[in-house]
């Protein structure tokens, strides 16, 4: 399935495709809202759709047709639709809509499902992973006309895809640094307003409506902090420490490093520490030396950043453009230390170097 679908479907839908992954998320909103926040004016409405039984949903007669739009063969549809219509492996019963629960298939035909989910203004971008949408609406001078359209729209396209907004588990989040900010109208959908908060766990990481990195550090440093002590009984038992250091890169580093390319390059200075301390603590315990998340940073970032390069069909390709004499990549323009410190400004200086 993953070689037939072109290239260019959707690219703002991160799921199931070569080079993308939730950091990769994450990131573009982050820099979609920060380089438009670097501006006077200006301020950022996210708003992240929750779905209800998403899977359950699918139309196949619809889904077939939007496969064939997309190019993909009759034998390749006809077998999809059968798929879907029969129960395996006995075949009794038929779907009228939903695809097989726990079924490896299903996430990426409800991806294929909701590729022209898109946005129609160009102050405004759709980012989805698989069934996490989130609209990132771009507001100037507090005309909010395009964002509001654009969610009415949305609300309007699940209609007519037999998609079900959970009204109540939808959120929304401001971000506005200015010092003359007026009270920001609740958006409604269906008759429902939708509640605004100041964080929101998206895509795993938690995300502030200062775009600061506090509360996450110290989620993260809780949840890495529970695994030192499994970490403290495997060294009683005698094991040794190739052991003791996989175990931590498995349970404890894998924690504080999640999807770190598109936060910890904002983090304060007391964040940082506190990520560190926990790496010093298993370090004295495993006895070995063990990298530094400041290190791991530096080098995922690097290594995101050359594979972005070599993708012409990732997203954020356009942001990697070389200077004329092509052996330097050409600065990102910023006002704001947040702009600058985030990851793609960050990518292209370790590039550049």
């Amino acid at each position: 399935m993953h070689t037939i679908i072109p290239e260019t479907l959707d690219p703002l839908q991160f799921a199931y495709r070569p080079n993308r992954s939730t950091d990769d998320a994450i990131s573009i909103a982050l820099h979609t809202a920060l380089s438009h926040l670097d501006k006077r004016n200006t301020y950022v409405r996210m708003l992240f759709i929750d779905y209800s039984s998403v899977f359950n949903t699918i139309v196949p007669s619809k889904l077939i047709t939007k496969l064939r739009i997309l190019g993909l063969n009759t034998s390749l549809c006809n077998w999809i639709l059968d798929f879907l219509m029969g129960r395996p492996p006995g075949g009794e019963g038929r779907f009228a809509t939903g695809a097989p629960q726990r079924c490896v298939l299903s996430p990426l035909l409800y991806s294929l499902f909701t590729h022209d989910c898109m946005a129609r203004h160009d102050s405004n971008t759709i980012i989805k992973f698989a069934d996490n949408t989130t609209v990132v609406g771009l507001i100037t001078n507090n005309d909010e006309t395009a964002y509001r359209e654009e969610v009415r729209d949305l609300a309007g396209w699940c209609q007519n895809n037999n998609l079900s907004l959970n009204v109540t588990k939808t959120k929304e989040m401001i971000v506005d640094y200015r010092k003359r900010r007026t009270e920001h109208a609740p958006i409604l959908i269906d008759g429902a307003v939708m509640e605004q908060v100041e964080s929101f766990k998206f895509l795993g990481v938690h995300i502030t409506n200062k775009l600061e990195w506090s509360k996450h550090t110290k989620t993260v440093v809780k949840r890495a902090r529970q695994s030192i002590f499994p970490l403290r009984k495997l060294k009683r038992f005698g094991m040794g420490p190739e052991i003791l250091k996989r175990f931590y890169s498995c349970n404890i580093e894998s924690i504080l490093t999640g999807c770190i390319t598109a936060w910890y390059g904002n983090c304060s200075a007391s964040d940082r520490k506190a990520l560190q301390r926990v790496v010093r603590t298993a370090q004295y315990i495993t006895g070995v030396k063990l990298p530094a998340i400041q290190d791991l940073y530096t080098k995922r970032c690097l290594r995101k950043a050359q594979k972005i390069v070599k993708d012409p069909s990732h997203p954020s390709h356009r942001l990697f453009s070389l200077l004329p004499h092509g052996k330097r990549y050409r600065s990102a323009k910023s006002r704001t230390k947040r702009l600058l410190n985030s990851f793609y400004p960050q990518a292209i200086r370790l590039l550049n170097r």
